[in-house]
């Protein structure tokens, strides 16, 4: 990978999702510790995603339009920061709905740009994606246990500060990224809903919809229902960890399973998998082994998962649509369908419980792989001959 910047690359994904291991497992309990209820809770932390339906498909739409994709990065990151500062002015609901929907606004926008990029730098060389993707998921495991540690001798109140200096190591490796050619596609001169239209794509869209939807529990609530089951803030940080460093293991033989099995394959395989995750989740809280087990299965609900939806949908969406395909699929999934999970597992926690939240998750997976499986087959070629997906 001489030609690719890898390490800005993957400096940038490693702070993202150092981001990310700060505010999905320990956001929550914050926000408890502010004596918010469930329902607020699921209100705020769905804030995170809600603008991922419409800010992504607006930022990829301008970067599409005018080439300038790494000026738009660094926007996202320069405002996010800016953004997040607000949570230290304030702590009322309002305040703190206020601050997070503008957060969310700039900082869903960068993602599917670096997606994108990260794609164009790589050119037919796909399969090395994994090896990039990594980073993020180190950089989650560092502060997810590092947080976990620390939230067990200092008070959680000091997490806007980790967040922050986070965000600035984002801000930093957004300058550094480099624009990747655009190369031009025989789809170019089709719409974007052209592509979309299309039954596979769609299916896939949906699915994906449900997928995210199948997380929102997991990414609102997991933490806050095992301390409620009596784990300690650092097992709970080693529990999150657990999963992603399976999630690292798939990345790093990523490129060997590709070339044995197609996404399609490996999307619906995850869809089976997750199934059987939340259920163990749901039912099985009380046995340390069970808890233990069902986060390897993040390795195939997220790892094989994720790797399969970003490669199909940049099969689907080429040229000048590849960002906004990036970003179609992440308003569409973690935008539409994570904030969705999120509200709803906040209702359902209060009425139903957290065991029947679970298995409602479940079954949104279990949807996702119907959908996909009748629905989402490949569509023929031009010479009659199925696509390979």
């Amino acid at each position: 990978m001489n030609a690719v910047p890898y390490w800005r690359l993957s400096g940038f994904y490693f702070f993202y999702f150092a981001f990310v291991g700060a505010m999905s497992p320990f956001w929550g309990l914050y926000l408890q510790s502010l004596a918010f209820s469930a329902v607020e809770i699921g209100v705020l932390m769905s804030l995170l995603q809600v603008m991922r339906i419409f800010a992504p498909n607006i930022w990829g739409h301008i970067a599409d339009r005018t080439g300038r994709r790494t000026t738009i990065v660094q926007l996202a990151a320069f405002g996010s920061m800016l953004a997040f500062c607000g949570v230290f002015f304030g702590s009322s609901f309002w305040w703190l709905f206020a601050v997070m929907a503008a957060l969310s606004f700039f900082w869903s926008a960068s993602l599917p740009l670096v997606e994108a990029m990260t794609l164009s730098h790589l050119g037919d060389h796909i399969g090395a994606y994994g090896r990039v993707r990594l980073w993020g998921s180190i950089g989650f495991i560092v502060m997810v246990v590092g947080l976990g540690y620390a939230f067990d001798m200092v008070s959680i109140s000091w997490l806007p500060w980790a967040v922050l200096a986070v965000m600035l190591g984002i801000a930093v490796f957004a300058r550094v990224i480099p624009e990747a050619e655009i190369l031009a596609h025989p789809s170019d001169a089709h719409s974007i809903w052209v592509i979309v239209k299309r039954p596979d794509v769609a299916a896939l869209l949906v699915a994906c919809l449900l997928m995210a939807f199948t997380h929102g529990p997991y990414y609102t609530f997991y933490s806050i229902y095992l301390v409620d089951h009596g784990y300690d803030k650092s097992t709970v940080g080693w529990l999150w960890a657990l999963g992603v460093l399976c999630e690292i293991g798939i990345f790093l033989i990523i490129p060997r399973i590709f070339a044995k099995v197609t996404p399609r394959t490996l999307i619906l395989a995850s869809f089976v998998l997750a199934v059987l995750r939340f259920l163990l989740i749901a039912w099985g809280v009380e046995s340390t082994w069970i808890v233990w087990g069902a986060q390897t299965l993040h390795a195939f609900t997220f790892g094989t998962y994720h790797a399969a939806a970003v490669a199909l949908i940049h099969q689907h969406f080429r040229g000048r649509h590849q960002a906004r395909g990036q970003a179609l699929y992440t308003s569409l999934s973690y935008g539409v369908g994570g904030t969705l999970g999120g509200l709803v597992s906040g209702v359902t926690w209060e009425g139903l419980g957290a065991d029947w939240t679970f298995t409602l998750a479940a079954a949104s997976a279990a949807l996702a792989w119907v959908v996909y499986a009748l629905a989402g087959r490949p569509r023929a070629t031009h010479e009659g001959k199925p696509a390979k997906l």
